[in-house]
């Protein structure tokens, strides 16, 4: 871990602090606070905050800590098991919804709520969809992994030891998630912590595997896979 001098730690504290509430405030405003609001509204909410969330790390890193941004190259045997895993947790959330969750009426109500919050953010047809799907599962996981694991992960490494900095960018990660499921699934319901502590897991295990190998090659690969079966089960559930 590299040690910060006193009055470095103290700023990188307060921008950890920014990374890790602004995205759970932006999506209670565009998620819940304008869920009522006409389509463009809570679009126009979503680019903004997404353009400050991105952009920060960037400007961060560059113009706060004139660091320069090393480019990393992908190597096979890390997208390879990136994506044994992201495939693993494919098949088995896939398995896991069709022949447990569904059956026992877990996605009943949440289907309904999908089912307005799609239209409410004017994704009609089989193509919007796909064309959603495909932004999140490709670019979206990507910024993501840019921003929970080589941004907030790495700079929180440098502030605390290596399971600390885990457990605090994964719970980060979750926080956001919880805002989105508890909207589907009720607040504090026994689905919504159930499904907020999978994905807290999961940033977990995003954590350790970027860390093991320095690279957001595999951990974008297993992400992007992860997604595809939030879109996979979204689409079930509006047809």
């Amino acid at each position: 871990m590299v040690e910060l001098e006193p009055n470095s730690r103290w700023r990188n504290s307060l921008a950890m602090v920014f990374a890790l509430v602004f995205p759970t405030l932006l999506t209670v405003v565009y998620f819940i606070l304008l869920a009522q609001s006409s389509a463009g509204s809570q679009q126009g909410a979503y680019a903004i905050g997404k353009t400050i969330q991105f952009a920060f790390p960037v400007i961060w890193v560059l113009f706060v800590e004139r660091q320069r941004i090393q480019r990393q190259w992908p190597r096979g045997r890390d997208v390879l098991f990136g994506a044994a895993l992201g495939l693993a947790l494919l098949i088995a959330g896939l398995i896991l919804y069709h022949f447990a969750l569904k059956p026992a009426g877990v996605f009943d109500e949440a289907a309904i709520k999908v089912r307005q919050k799609v239209e409410a953010i004017g994704i009609r047809g089989f193509w919007p969809y796909v064309t959603l799907a495909l932004f999140y599962c490709a670019v979206h996981s990507l910024l993501e992994e840019y921003y929970w694991r080589w941004f907030v992960f790495a700079q929180l490494r440098r502030l605390a030891s290596l399971k600390m900095a885990i457990l605090v960018s994964s719970l980060g990660f979750m926080a956001h998630h919880v805002c989105v499921l508890s909207v589907y699934f009720g607040w504090f319901t026994l689905w919504s912590l159930l499904l907020s502590a999978a994905v807290a897991v999961g940033g977990g295990i995003w954590a350790w595997l970027y860390n093991r190998t320095g690279s957001l090659y595999g951990v974008w690969a297993s992400h992007a896979l992860v997604d595809a079966v939030i879109f996979i089960i979204g689409y079930d559930l509006i047809t």
